[in-house]
């Protein structure tokens, strides 16, 4: 699956559209077939509320609070105006009639090398593979426009949905762990997964793998 960035890189030879900008720091809007990748609006906290008032989400996630209220949501959109939630967080919505289904987003670790990968979907929008496309888009977005060797990706151990994204998006194992729950209050035990720039590069086109 090829995705598309609404930005001037479109142009050129795709060796060249592959070739990481440095100076780039925003987040361009992204296009897949079914999908459009945008920032997260105030239009969107009714939505947002109701699909991530959910506890067969939070507690698959590790920094969603549940019950997850409309003053939840409201919040998010706030902070991810200003930076304060990584720097990319993206609202996944419908191309067709622009429904939103969750959200996704790509965090720069310390290492400045690596990013992360997260996302979410509403519980009726499972199972039919808008998550694939959208983490396959996100992660098209970070290695193109960002000078990063590498993508990790975690997801709870018992998510086996979650595993399938990740592993269908090309990410290897690399081990597990334990990180904290907010929806929980306590840890919940993961598996980390990770792609790096030479395998993304030999499978950027998705069409192999289903």
């Amino acid at each position: 699956m090829q995705t598309e960035l609404l930005r001037d890189d479109q142009l050129g030879s795709p060796e060249e559209r592959l070739r990481p900008e440095r100076s780039r720091t925003d987040c361009p809007i992204l296009l897949s077939p079914r999908l459009v990748l945008r920032a997260p609006h105030e239009h969107d906290i009714d939505a947002l509320a109701n699909l991530a008032n959910n506890a067969n989400i939070a507690t698959m996630v590790s920094r969603m609070p549940h019950p997850y209220t409309e003053a939840d949501a409201a919040d998010f959109v706030r902070r991810t105006k200003t930076g304060a939630i990584g720097k990319c967080v993206y609202a996944i919505t419908k191309a067709d009639n622009g429904a939103f289904l969750g959200c996704c987003g790509i965090e720069p670790h310390p290492d400045g090398r690596t990013a992360e990968l997260g996302y979410w979907l509403g519980e009726r929008y499972w199972n039919q593979g808008f998550a694939t496309e959208a983490a396959q888009a996100l992660t098209d977005m970070a290695f193109r426009t960002r000078d990063i060797d590498q993508i990790d990706a975690r997801c709870r151990v018992m998510n086996l949905a979650s595993r399938r994204v990740i592993q269908k998006c090309g990410f290897q194992f690399q081990g597990s762990g334990m990180v904290d729950s907010l929806a929980l209050g306590g840890m919940i035990s993961v598996e980390w997964y990770r792609l790096d720039r030479k395998t993304w590069m030999s499978l950027r086109s998705w069409g192999g793998r289903s």
